[in-house]
């Protein structure tokens, strides 16, 4: 059965990669994906523990940064994910149509990666994990919400541009509390 939003209308729903269960791993892992280039990857076991945490692998391209796929999978092969929950995002009011194309290629990259990968993966939009995690569209209050999740931890996300890695981290833990993926990883 299908884990899938219901609020993405998703016609692959169902026929997708979110019925390619793998054999669970001990202990089982959650990966949290805040997709683009300036986004991150955090990694949470089933006590919770950060476990990993990186921002997305970038290399420059004619001038501008690009998201490294062959360094991208490297990273999520060696964590071995159970499973991954991406943020579902879109292109934004007066965003360009070079940064919301680059944003796309990244997204795809992602989503290449954990297929080739063979890790399950599922997607969620901001507003379901946000507002089942009791936080705003505020950046700076997941910021806040990490540091104060993961106390040993709160170095990682105490400047502005760490927020990335603090709603990738917050994204996994979603997916850990709230059941999301749990049919996937089921023993």
């Amino acid at each position: 059965m299908c884990q899938c939003d219901p609020s993405i209308k998703n016609p692959y729903c169902g026929v997708g990669p979110c019925q390619w269960p793998q054999q669970p791993q001990q202990p089982r892992t959650w990966l949290g994906v805040d997709p683009g280039n300036s986004g991150a990857l955090a990694l949470v076991d089933e006590a919770g523990n950060l476990l990993e945490y990186d921002d997305f692998p970038t290399l420059e391209v004619r001038g501008k940064r690009r998201i490294s796929a062959p360094l991208l999978a490297t990273l999520v092969r060696k964590w071995n994910p159970s499973c991954a929950l991406v943020e579902l995002v879109g292109s934004m009011p007066k965003q360009g149509v070079a940064s919301t194309f680059a944003f796309g290629v990244s997204a795809g990259i992602m989503e290449g990666t954990l297929a080739t990968l063979g890790v399950s993966y599922d997607y969620v939009t901001p507003g379901v994990w946000k507002r089942g995690m009791k936080l705003s569209a505020d950046k700076g209050i997941s910021r806040q919400l990490a540091m104060r999740r993961w106390p040993a931890s709160a170095h990682l996300f105490s400047r502005v541009k760490d927020d990335g890695r603090a709603e990738a981290a917050l994204l996994a833990e979603y997916a850990r509390t709230q059941g999301r993926l749990a049919e996937l990883v089921a023993t």
